[in-house]
């Protein structure tokens, strides 16, 4: 690969190790490593603040009942995930772009709108759940939180002007630090192995509350904006140069899926079995982040309160960033507007803005969040599947049969969920 077609932010080294990765003369678990990042990037919507809100509620509301459905939305995040960057890698354009080129002009429009919606929703989430962090561990009013959110995140956006990969890096440091932290956790407060593996397996639900979380966690697990994220973030990077090639890059791919989403789901599950742990029996109505944090200072120590504070700010930093991103995706692929990265941060920011001025209930909002991201996740699904099964756009790589089948049940679940959702708001 020559320098002039060389993505920036990869090393020459990198670059001829791909190249020769994909060739087939690189080979053995070193043959992988020149591929990851997109996923991993990826990974960090699924370990948002948003999460974090989702799950401390159902594990403190509902013990292990509702772990099934953290399972359940991860392996669906799994497929959809590695359905998006599939597409990426053999057509060389988004998901938002083929969007553009193969749907009416009127439905793209109402697409783009959900799609930033969606990117609003989950901003939301990831700089209020940043700004709680902040305030908690500085003494901040959560106005100066979501300030030194917004400075922090524009700094850490400034990276991608040296390329991908050193923002792929902090990003890998990010998900170190959350998945050590609920490591942590899950050591000072040791769960009940039993009842959460038999409510990982065994779908149960309690009453329309646990409808409206277990909606939460589909929302905040399988994400919309990383789902149209991840199919740009395998565009540009290491093309392959013919279909034996490309074969390899998906299965590299694939495999990166897997590792970067299993990390999460096991997080998001420990998110869920702490909370369980330490909040069902005795304080069952620890519903707010702040409520969690305080309440595990005197309850666990010093230790487990940092440990959640850490999460939870690299969590809402992170994300952020990768949102942000994800945003800039949206808007210049649907529709060709480039804005200023700044303008788009005070964007996407805007609804935490007023839900931090208007003194709303931070953690309720965050929940709501998820759900409304819930609510617009099968547009993208959907997209997606149509897309990914035409011989015209994806050629030989074209959806099988097998999976378009449960790919469409997933949908499917989704939708059914949501429905529920919408039929128990209005009888209320």
């Amino acid at each position: 690969m020559s320098e002039a077609v060389m993505p920036r932010g990869l090393s020459e080294r990198t670059a001829r190790a791909g190249e020769a990765s994909l060739s087939g003369h690189r080979r053995g678990p070193s043959a992988f490593l020149p591929f990851i990042g997109p996923a991993v990037l990826a990974s960090i919507a699924y370990m948002d603040p948003g999460n974090i809100a989702t799950n401390i509620q159902a594990g403190a509301g509902h013990g292990y009942l509702l772990l099934w459905v953290v399972l359940l939305a991860n392996v669906i995040a799994m497929l959809f995930q590695a359905l998006a960057a599939r597409l990426g890698i053999v057509t060389g354009q988004s998901l938002a772009a083929l969007c553009r080129s193969h749907f009416p002009r009127p439905v793209v429009l109402a697409m783009w709108v959900g799609s930033e919606l969606a990117a609003m929703a989950t901003d939301l989430a990831e700089s209020v759940g940043a700004a709680i962090g902040i305030s908690l561990l500085f003494g901040l009013p959560l106005e100066a939180g979501l300030l030194v959110t917004f400075v922090v995140t524009w700094v850490l956006l400034s990276v991608q002007s040296r390329g991908f990969r050193p923002l792929e890096l902090i990003i890998t440091g990010f998900v170190g630090v959350i998945s050590l932290a609920y490591v942590v956790e899950l050591f000072i407060a040791p769960p009940n192995w039993g009842a959460a593996a038999f409510h990982t397996v065994v779908p149960m639900l309690d009453g329309p509350d646990s409808v409206a979380l277990a909606v939460g966690i589909v929302g905040a697990t399988v994400m919309p904006h990383a789902i149209y994220l991840h199919s740009a973030l395998t565009t540009g990077r290491i093309a392959a140069r013919s279909d034996v090639e490309r074969r390899r890059l998906v299965r590299f791919s694939n495999i990166e899926v897997m590792g970067a989403l299993s990390l999460a789901g096991l997080v998001n599950m420990a998110m869920v079995a702490m909370a369980a742990t330490m909040f069902h029996a005795g304080h069952a109505d620890v519903g707010e982040i702040e409520t969690a944090y305080h309440t595990l200072l005197p309850l666990m120590g010093t230790i487990a309160a940092g440990a959640f504070l850490a999460a939870l700010m690299a969590s809402g930093l992170s994300s952020s960033v990768v949102g942000t991103m994800a945003g800039q995706t949206i808007m210049q692929d649907f529709v060709h507007i480039r804005i200023p990265l700044w303008v788009r941060r005070v964007v996407t920011m805007a609804p935490a803005m007023v839900v931090v001025g208007l003194g709303v209930n931070a953690t309720q909002a965050l929940v709501y969040s998820q759900v409304m991201l819930s609510l617009l996740l099968p547009v993208p699904m959907v997209a997606l599947l149509l897309l990914i099964r035409r011989a015209d756009v994806m050629g030989q790589f074209a959806l099988g049969r097998r999976t378009q089948v449960v790919a469409t049940v997933a949908t499917g679940f989704v939708i059914v969920l949501n429905a529920i959702l919408l039929l128990q708001t209005a009888a209320n």
